[in-house]
């Protein structure tokens, strides 16, 4: 389950913020020259970077890639962080709450994107009883390419705003990033079109998205993937049938998010490697050497791609 701070210890935290004065300024554009941007996560830092090059200061709060970005905690100083940022840029969608309650209390000056609201996805409705009224939406959005396109835009839109002089090179930023995430979805697509129905088992939906543009299903039952989801255990007969999916080999490949291991998904990929089923590992974060999305990314689709190829 994601971990929330209180609405009252956020409120605290804002009001230490607001006694900081200059120290809260520091971490803002007048530190440096540059514009300051805060991001929940690596990976939509690694994408205001790229858009942003030499003139952001990109701090990002959450970068071990061992880290569960559910469960994250905020600190005091992340609220310092955000009290002096140009731009604050998170995922939305329900997965870093966190972040947006904190851009409620302390970066209140920051303008602010949240990439699942870029998406075209969802967001999920509940009816009074709690139950959800349109199902479930995935909110791993950075591993939607097109989405992440219209955030790179975004992004250049609102830097540009922040310094009008470097709005050419913030677009052509964009431009290029976007070019290379097009030779992405290219990419992904060959993956479909060289096995038409391919199926897979996933120990979690993170990489959804990025199958949908495979052209693979997701034949994962769908009690043991919320129950994962949730960090909750799957029911027994929901592990007994994704297990068979891979023993029987009714799938080409068991995509692993190596952010969540527990029992089950050691048992899952014991059994992928017994009966010679390839295991794909993606991540949440972008693991540790990896600073850009492009290289990230283009290593996941390659990793799948070559997975596949033998199947």
């Amino acid at each position: 389950m994601r971990a929330i701070r209180s609405g009252a210890a956020l409120a605290a935290v804002a009001l230490a913020v607001a006694g900081c004065g200059a120290s809260a300024g520091s971490a803002g554009s007048a530190d440096d020259g540059r514009i300051s941007v805060i991001t929940s996560t690596n990976v939509w830092g690694s994408v205001a970077k790229a858009v942003g090059g030499d003139r952001v200061r990109v701090e990002s709060l959450i970068n071990d890639a061992a880290a569960d970005p559910h469960g994250y905690v905020d600190k005091p100083e992340d609220a310092t962080k955000l009290a002096g940022a140009d731009l604050a840029i998170y995922n939305g969608g329900g997965y870093d709450d966190f972040f947006a309650k904190l851009v409620d209390a302390a970066g209140q000056g920051a303008e602010r994107i949240v990439a699942f609201d870029q998406s075209g996805h969802r967001d999920t409705a509940t009816h009074e009883d709690g139950e959800p009224e349109h199902g479930e939406v995935n909110e791993h959005v950075w591993y939607d390419l097109t989405s992440v396109q219209k955030v790179a835009d975004l992004i250049a839109k609102d830097l540009s705003e922040v310094e009008p002089a470097n709005k050419a090179d913030f677009e052509a930023n964009a431009e290029s990033f976007n070019t290379s995430l097009d030779g992405l979805i290219a990419k992904a697509a060959e993956i479909g079109a060289a096995h038409p129905g391919g199926k897979v088992v996933a120990t979690e939906p993170v990489a959804k998205y990025l199958l949908d543009a495979a052209g693979l299903t997701d034949a994962t039952p769908p009690d043991f993937s919320e129950a994962i989801e949730e960090e909750t255990d799957p029911p027994v007969l929901a592990v007994a049938d994704t297990t068979d999916l891979i023993t029987n080999k009714q799938v080409l490949a068991l995509v692993n998010n190596a952010q969540t291991e527990t029992p089950v998904t050691n048992q899952l990929r014991e059994a992928a490697a017994a009966a010679g089923v390839p295991v794909v590992d993606v991540t949440e974060t972008l693991p540790p050497g990896v600073t850009d999305y492009v290289e990230w990314m283009t290593e996941q689709v390659t990793a799948l791609s070559d997975a596949l190829a033998g199947t």
